[in-house]
């Protein structure tokens, strides 16, 4: 049995088709459009998926999307006539769009997969789940655990912003939910608004950021805007917010609150933006600790499995797992809407078709979440040709001793290899690598190659037999989203004059052996390589920890500031031809920035909007 899950029209459109409970394929749309979080229907993606596949939309037994737009459309009735006739202006500009297109979704559904199949039966086969179960799903079904607690935060689904399930085998049964207008996601949402970022692609530089500044002003928040109850369960005073009636997130009330008018885009960071980072970073920290331990308390599992936005904070997740109020903690890699595509599918497989599930207790299903297209070397030699790029073709094991002895030398690598991710981050396929030793190379790559801001740091890959050799925890993070500390005999010793510097000024100073992948407070976001899932990028880190004795890599996503993640081998050279990137290294073949024809080098740094 085939079912093709959807997620569209809100942010982060994908697809994602299983076969018989197995993940074949997922992907999200941006990255063959190459339009950020592109929100439009997902033709490109479903494409690739049915190929993936080996057939075409006949042969998929149902199709399923991530949400209920008629429960969505409820909402946005119910929260207007609550709230008039403030936000009659934000109504009136809304309400075109749904009448247009989001209330009669299914016939607009019905009529983009008839490009597909004209004689599909979409009366029988078109399935919607709720958003909420769509993101559990997607983090309970290919969790490794027989039984688990699911824990779903985000913005907003159709009500729920924070809901909590317990999965048995093929079940998920949701016990309790939190509803707009009080979530956890926007409220980071508002404060990435309020310090100058964009919402909904922001947020994690505010967790970035946060580490440079003081949580100053979390008792604020605490007394006066977020009502953080024992249990975790909690309410927003909508005195402060304009997300349900206005065009911004936060008012003149918040502004007053916090001492002043929300920063422009690229206005200049001071240390009140970090304080504030900072500070509802530690109080969203606080909200999600009480929700666990609750639930824990609650339930008496073991498992935690969690998906939804507020799941991609993975300073949170970290303090969620060495805080041991579950012993194994899982968290989906496409975390966000994106991810829905997929939940909704195995939502229709388990749930609704009542299909069994098979769990190893071990390995979880999603492959390391390599579920994307990958490219054939006949294929990448000819598209590199045709985009007049000069390359030598090795072998395998000479691509890997070739990228090692170039990144020991100190250079940064684009890194292409089989099939692309599945969510927000880089995982070894289409990433960036460079030398974590390197003192400068933080800086380097965000001002040279990605075109963004210096305080965002970078992730370390390491080989997962070495982790705790280096970092203070020793459990599995293959997707990145586990934060954890450099061990001690690992970090550098500060002089008196280096701990006295606030805020960026923290910035250059090395504080470990590997400066480039430790954050100002010696923390790091851990990516741990697997010779099971990734070979080639586990040989890879081997090879350049036999020159340098170091297992780690400075891991970061193979695009700039602004672009979706490279798609393409096309894609890939097109970056490295308009960034700092010395080395490209794409399937066997290998590029040198030097042997290229000037004449290719593209003006890359404003191709993209601000992200």
């Amino acid at each position: 049995m085939r079912i093709l899950g959807v997620s569209a029209f809100y942010h982060d459109s994908a697809a994602a088709l299983i076969e018989d409970g197995r993940i074949v394929a997922a992907a999200q749309e941006e990255r063959f459009t190459r339009k950020k979080h592109d929100a439009n229907f997902p033709v490109k993606a479903i494409e690739y998926c049915l190929d993936e596949g080996k057939t075409d939309l006949s042969g998929v037994d149902y199709v399923a999307f991530y949400d209920k737009p008629f429960l969505k459309f409820e909402r946005l009735l119910e929260t207007y006539v609550a709230f008039a006739p403030k936000g009659f202006a934000s109504f009136r500009m809304a309400m075109p769009v749904w009448l247009r297109e989001k209330l009669f979704q299914k016939s607009l559904l019905r009529k983009e997969f008839k490009k597909f199949s004209t004689d599909f039966d979409w009366d029988k086969k078109l399935l919607f789940a709720e958003h909420h179960q769509s993101h559990a799903a997607s983090a309970f079904f290919p969790s490794p655990y027989e039984e688990a607690v699911v824990l779903t935060m985000d913005g907003v689904g159709e009500w729920a912003t924070t809901s909590a399930g317990i999965g048995r085998g093929n079940s998920l049964v949701m016990i309790k939910e939190i509803h707009f207008p009080h979530s956890l996601g926007l409220l980071y949402s508002a404060f990435t608004y309020y310090t100058g970022f964009k919402v909904n692609s922001g947020e994690y530089k505010v967790m970035g950021l946060a580490p440079y500044g003081e949580p100053k002003y979390a008792q604020a928040i605490l007394d006066n805007v977020l009502d953080l109850k024992d249990d975790g369960s909690f309410r927003l005073d909508q005195s402060y917010f304009e997300y349900c009636t206005g065009l911004r997130m936060t008012n003149g009330k918040f502004d007053a609150l916090f001492g002043g008018p929300a920063r422009s885009p690229e206005e200049r960071l001071t240390q009140r933006h970090m304080d504030l980072a900072a500070s509802v970073q530690a109080v969203v920290e606080e909200a999600v600790l009480r929700l666990t331990r609750s639930l824990a308390a609650e339930t008496g599992a073991k498992n935690l499995c969690l998906a939804g936005g507020v799941a991609l904070n993975c300073v949170a997740n970290g303090k969620v797992l060495r805080d041991g109020a579950f012993d194994n903690i899982w968290v989906q890699p496409a975390a966000g809407d994106a991810g829905g595509a997929l939940g909704a599918a195995l939502s229709a497989y388990h749930i609704h078709m009542g299909k069994p599930r098979t769990v190893n207790g071990a390995a979880d299903a999603m492959a390391g979440s390599y579920l994307g297209p990958a490219f054939a070397q006949d294929e990448i030699e000819r598209r590199l040709k045709a985009a007049q790029a000069v390359f030598t073709t090795l072998s395998s094991d000479e691509v890997v001793d070739a990228t090692a002895d170039a990144l020991a030398d100190g250079k940064a690598i684009g890194w292409f290899q089989g099939r692309m991710e599945f969510g927000p981050r880089a995982l070894g396929a289409r990433s960036i690598l460079a030398d974590p030793r390197s003192p400068t190379m933080q800086k380097t790559l965000n001002l040279k190659v990605k075109f963004r801001e210096s305080f965002r740091p970078f992730a370390p890959s390491v080989l997962r037999e070495d982790l705790s050799d280096w970092f203070e925890i020793d459990s599995d993070s293959p997707y990145m989203l586990m934060v954890a500390d450099v061990l001690q005999n690992r970090r550098r010793a500060m002089t008196a004059e280096e701990n006295a510097l606030f805020g960026i000024d923290k910035l250059n100073v090395p504080r470990s052996e590997i400066p480039s992948v430790t954050h100002v407070d010696y923390s790091a976001r851990i990516q741990t390589v697997h010779k099971e899932t990734n070979p080639r990028y586990h040989a890879l880190i081997t090879a350049f920890k036999e020159r340098t004795g170091c297992p780690i890599l400075v891991n970061t996503s193979f695009n700039v500031r602004g672009e979706p993640i490279v798609g393409t081998p096309e894609d890939a050279f097109r970056c490295f031809m308009g960034t700092g990137i010395e080395v490209l290294v794409v399937g066997n073949c290998i590029l040198r920035k030097e042997d290229q024809d000037p004449a290719l080098k593209v003006d890359y740094k404003d191709a993209f909007e601000l992200d």
